[in-house]
């Protein structure tokens, strides 16, 4: 009765932890989100029962709590259970939830981490999310609430200079973010990129300035999961995806 929450990376297998592949291999129940890459599916071991829990635009609103039933039910007749999602559990994933709900049933529980999107996203473009000139601070939110529109942020804190903003699920939310930042002080002309399915074969890169973000994502034809990243460092002149992680292979579209 273990269940393991494994963070799936964003998108590339090589990006997989050893651990998380070691799991996968060993597992006799994987219940994995929507969005992890198929040919992370493929590494899991053939004997393995797979569920897809994967959250959809629309669905249930209880779809979050059925979740934690089925890693519970499943945890009572497997030994080992992995509950594979995209990242990293414990960032934007809602790990924190499903772990208070396995350990509340007497079930144990242990996370494997994962490389977020924000870093592999970031490090497949080639931007870098901190710099000592131009970004001496990180900030992860993200752009969907819980109930829905846009998040209550901190917009004065975010509209700061020389820091990094990278949103996660921000692309519904765009044109409000951009707003809100620059009515509280964000120069217009902050670069930024968005960078859509990151580190697999179907990724689009694009790049431009906080005031046109609305328009480079509908112009591109962005519908998401895709991430926003706002600051200098997304203006570098290396910040094009021409340094890239060995094996990956991008769409790149820039404006």
């Amino acid at each position: 009765m273990t269940v393991h929450l494994v963070g799936a990376g964003p998108g590339d297998p090589d990006l997989l932890t050893v651990r998380a592949l070691k799991l996968l291999e060993a597992a006799d129940v994987v219940i994995h989100d929507r969005l992890v890459d198929p040919r992370i599916l493929d590494l899991i071991a053939p004997w393995a029962e797979v569920i897809d829990v994967g959250k959809r635009p629309g669905g249930p609103a209880d779809a979050q709590d059925r979740i934690h039933d089925v890693l519970v039910d499943a945890s009572r007749r497997a030994d080992t259970v992995v509950r594979l999602k995209g990242g990293d559990p414990f960032i934007f994933g809602r790990g924190g939830e499903e772990m208070e709900a396995v350990l509340a049933a007497g079930v144990e529980a242990f996370v494997v981490p994962g490389i977020t999107s924000a870093l592999g996203c970031a490090a497949q473009a080639g931007v870098p999310l901190t710099h000592r000139d131009h970004a001496q601070s990180l900030t992860f939110v993200t752009g969907h609430a819980k109930a829905g529109g846009v998040p209550d942020l901190d917009w004065d804190s975010l509209a700061k200079p020389n820091q990094t903003v990278t949103v996660f699920m921000g692309v519904g939310t765009a044109a409000a973010i951009t707003d809100k930042l620059i009515e509280a002080g964000r120069a217009p002309d902050t670069p930024v990129a968005v960078i859509e399915n990151g580190t697999r074969p179907n990724e689009i890169q694009v790049f431009g300035i906080l005031a046109e973000l609305p328009d480079l994502i509908t112009d591109n034809g962005i519908e998401g999961p895709a991430l926003l990243i706002i600051g200098k460092v997304a203006g570098l002149p290396f910040a094009s995806g021409a340094i890239g992680l060995s094996g990956c292979v991008s769409q790149e579209t820039f404006v």
